[in-house]
C-alpha cells in the first residue's frame, strides 16, 4: 500500500549523513546501490566521505520533518547538470518517488538554470525510469559502459521542463 507523498527539501549534505547512507539496505536486483561501509568510504576518500566532493557535489533530501529521505548528486560537467539520486530503501515504492526527483530537479535548476539536467539509468531498472518519465524525463539515448559489477547497459534521459507547463509544479 503506497503512502501520502512526502514533501522534499534539500540542504547541504553533512558528514554525519553519510554513515546513515552507507547502512542503506536494497532487496535484490537493487542491491548493487549499496554504499561501501562509511569506514571504508572514509579511508579511502570516496564520494560523500571526501569533504571537497560532499560540499561541491552532495546534498542531502529531507522530508517536512527534517528526516533524511536520500541524497542528490550533482556531477560537475559543463552545461549539463547530471544527477545521481538515491532514495531511501524502505520509501521506495510508497509513491514518494516523483516528488522526490521534482525536488532534486528544482535544486539543479536553482543551481545552474541554464544547464540541461540529465541522468543515467540501468535499463532495467523500469522502476525508476517510470518515475523519471512522470518527473518529466524522456531517454534520449542508450549505451553501454562499465560498472563495478561488469558493462551494463543505460539510457540516458534528460529533463523536458514539464514541471512548469500547464501549472504541474511551479517549484514551490
Amino acid at each position: 500500500m503506497q503512502n501520502e507523498p512526502k514533501s522534499f527539501h534539500l540542504v547541504p549534505m553533512q558528514e554525519d549523513h553519510g554513515p546513515d547512507v552507507c547502512t542503506w539496505s536494497y532487496p535484490t536486483p537493487y542491491d548493487l546501490y549499496h554504499w561501501n561501509s562509511w569506514e571504508q568510504m572514509i579511508a579511502r576518500g570516496e564520494e560523500f566521505a571526501d569533504p571537497r566532493i560532499r560540499k561541491a557535489q552532495y546534498r542531502a533530501v529531507l522530508d517536512e520533518a527534517g528526516e533524511l529521505c536520500g541524497f542528490a548528486q550533482f556531477f560537475p560537467m559543463v552545461g549539463v547538470t547530471r544527477l545521481g539520486l538515491g532514495l531511501r530503501p524502505d520509501l521506495c515504492g510508497q509513491g514518494s518517488g516523483e516528488a522526490f526527483v521534482r525536488a532534486i530537479v528544482r535544486e539543479a535548476k536553482r543551481s545552474a538554470p541554464d544547464n540541461e539536467i540529465d541522468l543515467e539509468v540501468l535499463t532495467w531498472n523500469r522502476r525508476a525510469i517510470r518515475t523519471y518519465e512522470r518527473a518529466g524525463f524522456v531517454i534520449m539515448d542508450t549505451y553501454e559502459r562499465p560498472t563495478p559489477e561488469g558493462t551494463g547497459e543505460f539510457h540516458c534521459m534528460v529533463w523536458t521542463d514539464t514541471m512548469n507547463k500547464g501549472g504541474q509544479d511551479n517549484g514551490e
